[in-house]
């Protein structure tokens, strides 16, 4: 019998959340919870997504399925460590896949459904839309993820 604590774990590893690019060409779902979800506020992210911060959600690769239009995504690496993809057709940003920790970014925009629950705010130092939102806010990124963990002062 499962303890009263480890119920909701479970529950929550069974979600599963469908998503899509911007015309519906690409589908796609993701389940059980992220590794980690926030606010990036790097020069990358923010001219990729042509926005002031991108809001985050980190996935194990074997959560994430596409269930429609594979064969239209397209890819493009600026660096070794990030592959960020987009629908062919409409040109929606769907993922960034991040090799080096085994993880990809599903844009927290393109599941409507997900109950995105930001837990901290990365590459802050970087920002040009400063929230005031209560959450810690780290130069860059956490020490666990080869950043050096410093928190700012909000």
């Amino acid at each position: 019998m499962k303890s009263p604590e480890e119920v909701p774990r479970i529950l929550a590893a069974m979600n599963t959340y469908k998503g899509s690019c911007f015309c519906g060409t690409v589908q796609f779902t993701v389940t059980g919870e992220p590794a980690a979800m926030g606010y990036c506020h790097c020069e990358s992210c923010r001219t990729w997504s042509a926005g002031p911060v991108n809001a985050f959600t980190l996935w194990k690769p074997e959560q994430l399925k596409i269930t429609k239009g594979e064969g239209n995504i397209a890819k493009y690496n600026k660096t070794p460590r990030s592959g960020r993809q987009w629908c062919k057709s409409c040109g929606g940003h769907l993922f960034t896949e991040h090799p080096h920790w085994n993880l990809v970014d599903v844009y927290a925009a393109v599941i409507p459904d997900f109950p995105f629950k930001p837990g901290v705010h990365v590459n802050y130092q970087e920002s040009r839309l400063h929230m005031k939102d209560g959450l810690p806010k780290l130069k860059d990124l956490p020490a666990e993820m080869g950043g050096s963990g410093v928190a700012l002062a909000a």
